[in-house]
């Protein structure tokens, strides 16, 4: 290879990682993005209700606005770390960061959303706001919130999730390059 192609080839590269994906700074991409993340979270979790009982549960709706929402909002707070923190790494580490950072960021923000659903439902039983019983209340419904969501909430996303989840990923990885 000539001395020409190799500085056209690094200028091409260089220039590639200087400038970011349309997908990664546009407003209306980032939107759109968070909406199709959410409603596949929504996807995951009625197919995994589906192969379990036939989608016969109590409070689908609500459930899947959870779920909607949990992905929705996690969808750029992901993109932000996930750019902050390997956008200029080979593919490989780009790939594995956004698996993790999308997967944490979407179950944590939809274990989030069923907290504070959970505490609205038990809210009316509890002491008023700001006293100390109220603060332990507080802490122990939210608590409870996310153990449940753990050991019931999170099994909704198996097993289609995964294989979304490592697509999102590496399209998501190649687009930060």
């Amino acid at each position: 290879m000539t001395v020409e192609k190799i500085a056209s080839v690094n200028s091409r590269d260089a220039h590639a990682q200087s400038t970011p994906s349309v997908a990664l700074t546009s407003l209306p991409w980032q939107l759109g993005c968070s909406i199709a993340w959410g409603a596949l979270m929504v996807f995951s979790a009625l197919a995994s209700l589906y192969l379990r009982n036939g989608l016969q549960t109590f409070h689908l709706a609500a459930l899947m606005l959870v779920f909607f929402g949990g992905g929705a909002l996690a969808w750029p707070v992901v993109v932000l770390l996930a750019r902050k923190l390997v956008r200029y790494r080979r593919l490989e580490t780009r790939f594995a960061a956004c698996f993790v950072l999308l997967s944490i960021g979407t179950i944590g923000m939809t274990a989030l959303l069923f907290a504070l659903n959970y505490r609205y439902f038990y809210a009316q039983w509890h002491e008023p706001f700001g006293t100390r019983i109220w603060l332990y209340q507080f802490i122990a419904t939210s608590l409870g919130a996310a153990y449940q969501f753990a050991v019931m909430g999170m099994s909704l996303y198996l097993p289609v999730g995964l294989p979304i989840l490592a697509a999102a990923s590496l399209w998501l990885a190649k687009a930060m390059r």
